[in-house]
């Protein structure tokens, strides 16, 4: 998003940057924006999926002649969010590092031009 930021706001940026190169900064933006919003829907378990998820560990832990207990299930549900939590971690650094990548190139070509 920092591209679009300094694109919208530096006229100069704008005018000296040719189309392939504005398409590239924009392209890199909407793509990491996109990564981020799949890692976020295929999370393992969604919050709707939790109630379910629920009678599932009781079920099984009587067919186990054990007793379900709630610390347990919230160790799962807690597990299950730690990983969701490192996929969507990964992918907002990666959109941050190609961001930051795309705006140094902009940075470069800016130098160039005034140069």
């Amino acid at each position: 998003m920092v591209i679009v930021y300094l694109l919208v706001h530096n006229n100069k940026i704008l005018h000296i940057m040719n189309n392939s190169e504005y398409n590239k900064a924009e392209d890199a933006v909407n793509n990491t924006e996109n990564s981020i919003k799949n890692a976020a829907d295929n999370a393992k378990w969604k919050v709707e999926d939790l109630a379910a998820k629920a009678k599932d560990y009781i079920n099984e832990k009587r067919n186990n002649d054990e007793e379900a207990q709630q610390e347990d299930w919230l160790d799962r549900v807690k597990n299950n969010a730690a990983d969701a939590w490192d996929d969507i971690k990964d992918k907002a650094n990666d959109a941050w590092e190609k961001t930051k990548d795309a705006a140094e190139d902009v940075k470069a070509e800016w130098n160039k031009k005034t140069n």
